[in-house]
């Protein structure tokens, strides 16, 4: 029986404890790992565990010792998953981990926006409130989320979370996704009629850019947009135009379209308060990563049993 040689390359990417596996291995684990050391640290490995290290061809070819990728993510576009196929190199990932954080991020992107609050804030940080002649001020444009309409752009697991949520609030939604699901509108009825639009879909040939500067000019004034997703779904320069023109109102990104923007990105030059950036972290609550950290521990399990489980196609 094989005894697995198993390394983890970016193991700080892992707020969580990860658990042994049940079955004779040894281990090593790297806090990062840059692109130069890849081939050299998985030398022997038989699992590599990764989050955002990229596996391509010109890398897996030199890892003739490797059987599995054991993604710490649910996404895989950093996998040559054509390359390991035909190769025979088991690609696993984690699903359904996210359900409550990503959605509930969402709403705190989503109440952030529709009730003015880093915009507010600033003001009485600013000293804005202790100038006015009466107990309050209305300088940003407050919206109850009761009665409006929630676009949803990706219906899957995440965005059926985000929807139940949506339903507590008495709000209408609408929904789209790239597989036909009963009940859905299309894209442009999602921009027409949203006050608030949200993404959860993948990155794809067919989803990059899929909001731009069309799209901005479909949706309301005083609508919002709000990305949880990936970055290169929106049109960042777009975006930033259209928020700087008021073609919307306001945006919540959790995401870019390069991470971490070390050569700058458009939309951090634009300080202004309808702008919310956090830094990739919808998923990151620590019951979500802890789950995340038990189910890659539960797919290196199944492959080294014989039965893998969550493939990757």
């Amino acid at each position: 029986m094989i005894k697995h040689h198993i390394v983890f390359l970016d193991r700080s990417t892992l707020d969580a404890k990860v658990r042994k596996p049940n079955f004779d291995h040894t281990y090593e684990e790297y806090q990062v790992t840059e692109p130069g050391e890849i081939v050299t640290r998985l030398k022997g490995a038989t699992i590599a565990i990764v989050n955002k290290v990229p596996m391509r061809e010109t890398i897996l070819r030199q890892l003739p010792d490797l059987k599995m990728i054991a993604v710490a993510a649910t996404g895989t576009d950093i996998i040559d998953k054509q390359y390991c196929k035909t190769h025979g190199i088991v690609v696993s990932n984690i699903r359904n981990y996210a359900v409550n954080t990503v959605p509930e991020h969402t709403f705190a992107l989503i109440f952030a926006l529709r009730r003015a609050l880093i915009a507010y804030h600033e003001d009485v940080r600013r000293g804005r409130w202790s100038e006015v002649d009466q107990f309050c001020f209305f300088d940003h444009k407050i919206h109850d989320l009761a009665g409006s309409v929630i676009g949803i752009i990706g219906y899957g697991s995440l965005g059926r979370s985000v929807a139940k949520i949506a339903r507590a609030f008495d709000m209408k939604i609408l929904y789209t996704d790239h597989f036909p699901v009963e009940g859905m509108v299309d894209l442009d009825t999602i921009l027409r009629e949203s006050d608030i639009v949200t993404l959860h879909c993948p990155l794809t040939d067919n989803t990059r850019n899929m909001i731009a500067e069309a799209q901005f000019k479909n949706m309301k004034r005083s609508a919002i947009l709000i990305n949880t997703a990936r970055g290169g779904l929106v049109d960042e320069n777009a975006l930033a135009v259209a928020l700087k023109q008021g073609v919307i109102a306001g945006a919540g990104f959790d995401v870019l379209t390069v991470e971490p923007p070390k050569n700058g990105n458009v939309l951090l030059d634009l300080k202004i308060p309808n702008l919310v950036i956090t830094p990739h972290i919808a998923w990151a609550s620590q019951e979500a990563m802890q789950t995340l950290s038990d189910m890659m521990v539960d797919n290196i399990d199944a492959f080294a049993s014989g039965h893998p489980i969550n493939e990757v196609e």
